[in-house]
């Protein structure tokens, strides 16, 4: 071919942002060449990490800024802001009488089993709360329209306390916005400075609580989050990225940097739910329909379930302290991850976590100022870490250091350092066997027809471990772990959730309001995936939040726009789904819909991956160092870029790469796939 008709390089770029590092995940489209780096992140100045980690690109892979077309996010700022406290000061704007509810909440306690247990501090002090006479009935009619200057007095009085933004969360608005939109046109007008959010407009549900806690977790993180994606244009703007930035959500799609400063409650858990959509995305890729996914980073370790290669969903996950009642990918997690800080609690019992090392300092091996022993230290002595440079040459690994932080414990455990170490990763990875039993009791599934999936940085350094703890027999480690939330955004499809309140019993007269309710909730997906620039055909999925009569709590039930015609279908569909779930059901009783939801999705461009054709061959180890394993032995290392498809070889061995390590145990048979995947078996 003409030089110069060689296509232009296409770069499309995958970036998430952890407690440690900031991940990168790049592909060349025209060569089919798969880029992917570590940068540590700057807690001080989140999105600066992003100028280094493309600076790092352009020098080793000859990125050029100008030819990105495609640019996906996901951080940790939303999210974070929750958990430190560190977001706007807010003021509500409720019905006068009802200035309780976000205390009264659900009257549900985190531990019910626990007498110290206590529900947190609302975002919203209660002198922040502001009840105005309105008044709307049930049905949506009007009984008390609200008044201008009461409201403006309101206002003023929540400038005056020091609010910088307003929620405002009306009695029934989920049946008529209007309201709503009036009060907050009142408090725009009085107090032009304050940003104002409704309820209907973040999440427009029946439950005054669940809508009000919504609308506030939106407005508590807006001011931060918007700031921060605005820095991220600014900053792609500089280096002369082209392309827009997108930003991925809580339910594993996409949205546009634009809407995610008003839209800022919907990704709040983005980078969970990425990893968890590019693991399902690796595992169809490997032919694996069931897999447990476990993503260890510096600070925390996440778990989710892929079920016949469907990634699972759920509208109850927990933010810091806090629900979130938007559709999001079900990740269940624990502050368990390679920074988490081993100590002695008061009688002397060794912990692991929740406290984290960060990236500044990290552990101790990192060399940068870390003294206390963590995860990733105890690896280093036990000898799994510390045989090649980690974060793709960024970090050396001091094993002196690292032997020295866990020697501050190992003398008042009266145990040598090495034991003291193993003890640490062995407590490690019993908290996670605690918090997956709890995942899959709550899913009723049997880990014993999964695979486990571990990546981040830390997944593969205990994966194998936790997978003989669970009884699991098999566990695929993907070519690039660490990265794998990064390259979740790149597979990710645009998606936007819609919901309409029904609220209406299961017969034949309430098929025509939702046949109604389908169309408009249609044309606002649409309408949404056009002002995210997309183009191509929607794909629009059905489902609804389904109870029997009496029932306090709802189900979905997935459904398609042909069963609006008649009731036989969607009943069905709602008994098989509680009886799956609940494992009975009640054929003659009464079915109420709560809910009608949509999510529209806009499929993306997907990555191909070069495929490996060589065949069955013996692994040639490229040294042999001592791990500790109830005892020194000698293990051999393999590099990761050496193995190819088809390659085996036999634990215990470790297998390093650029972004993290593999250890592999005893009694361990491991084999490569055509994807470059690294499959071990385990013994039953």
């Amino acid at each position: 071919m003409d030089g110069a008709t060689q296509p232009k390089p296409d770069w499309k770029i995958g970036v998430d942002i952890g407690g440690t590092f900031m991940d990168f995940c790049a592909l060349e489209t025209v060569s089919g060449r798969v880029a992917s780096l570590k940068v540590l992140t700057t807690p001080d100045d989140p999105g600066a990490e992003l100028l280094d980690g493309l600076r790092l690109l352009a020098e080793r892979e000859g990125l050029d800024p100008a030819l990105v077309t495609r640019f996906v996010h996901g951080t940790t700022v939303g999210i974070n802001t929750i958990i430190q406290r560190k977001g706007a000061k807010l003021a509500l704007v409720t019905n006068a009488g009802f200035e309780d509810v976000i205390e009264l909440a659900r009257l549900r306690m985190p531990d019910m089993y626990s007498l110290f247990c206590h529900r947190p501090e609302p975002l919203v002090s209660r002198d922040m709360v502001f009840g105005v006479p309105v008044r709307m009935r049930a049905d949506g009619s009007e009984q008390l329209a609200p008044d201008a200057e009461q409201v403006a007095d309101a206002a003023r009085q929540a400038k005056a306390a020091g609010a910088d933004g307003v929620i405002v969360a009306l009695l029934h608005s989920w049946r008529d916005t209007a309201q709503e939109a009036a009060v907050k046109a009142m408090i725009e007008t009085a107090e032009p400075d304050m940003f104002v959010f409704t309820s209907s407009e973040v999440w427009p549900v029946i439950r005054e609580y669940e809508r009000t806690s919504t609308a506030i977790l939106n407005g508590y993180v807006h001011p931060r989050v918007a700031g921060y994606l605005t820095a991220l244009e600014s900053r792609l703007e500089a280096q002369g990225v082209p392309a827009k930035a997108l930003l991925t959500r809580s339910n594993g799609g996409l949205m546009s940097a634009g809407q995610g400063r008003r839209d800022c409650v919907s990704m709040l858990l983005s980078g969970t739910a990425s990893g968890v959509i590019g693991a399902s995305w690796l595992a169809r890729q490997a032919g694996e329909a069931r897999v447990l996914t476990l993503d260890i980073g510096g600070t925390s370790a996440d778990f989710a379930l892929i079920v016949d290669g469907e990634v699972q969903y759920g509208t109850d996950e927990q933010v810091g302290e806090f629900p979130l009642h938007i559709p999001s990918v079900s990740v269940s997690s624990i502050g368990i991850g390679g920074g988490s800080i081993a100590t002695l609690d008061a009688q002397g019992v060794l912990r692991v976590g929740p406290e984290s090392a960060g990236s500044n300092p990290g552990p101790a091996c990192y060399a940068r100022g870390g003294t206390r022993p963590t995860v990733t230290d105890a690896l280093a002595v036990c000898g799994w870490l510390g045989h090649s440079d980690m974060a793709y040459g960024q970090l050396r690994m001091d094993i002196d250091l690292a032997k020295q932080a866990v020697a501050t414990i190992s003398g008042q455990l009266d145990r040598g350092i090495e034991e003291t170490a193993q003890a640490i990763i062995d407590i490690a990875v019993s908290e996670m066997f605690v918090e997956v039993e709890k995942l899959c009791s709550r899913a009723g599934v049997d880990l014993r027809d999964f695979a486990l999936m571990p990546f981040g940085g830390g997944g593969p350094m205990l994966g194998a471990f936790l997978a003989q703890e669970l009884g699991m027999t098999r566990v695929i480690a993907p070519r690039r772990p660490g990265v794998v939330s990064a390259l979740g955004g790149l597979v990710a499809d645009l998606r936007g959730d819609f919901i309409r309140t029904v609220y209406a019993p299961l017969t034949e007269a309430t098929l025509p309001q939702l046949r109604s309710e389908f169309d408009a909730l249609a044309q606002e997906g649409r309408d949404w995936l056009t002002a995210q620039g997309f183009t191509g055909q929607a794909d629009l999925r059905l489902s609804a939040d389904m109870r029997y009569a009496g029932q306090s709590f709802e189900i979905e039930v997935g459904l398609t726009p042909d069963w609006l015609n008649a009731t036989d279908q969607i009943a069905a569909a709602f008994h098989e789904t509680h009886k799956r779930i609940y494992d009975f059901d009640d054929l003659g009783g009464k079915v109420e819909l709560v809910n009608l939801r949509l999510s529209a999705l806009g499929g993306g461009p997907k990555p191909e991956f070069p495929v490996s054709q060589a065949s069955h061959v013996q692994a040639d180890a490229a040294r042999h160092v001592p791990v500790w394993i109830d005892g020194w032995r000698d293990v051999p290392i393999y590099d990761r870029a050496s193995l190819g498809g088809g390659a085996v070889f036999d634990g215990p061995a470790i297998v390093v790469q650029e972004d993290t390590t593999f250890a592999v145990p005893p009694d361990v048979r491991a084999h490569v796939d055509a994807h470059l995947n690294i499959h071990l078996s385990l013994a039953e």
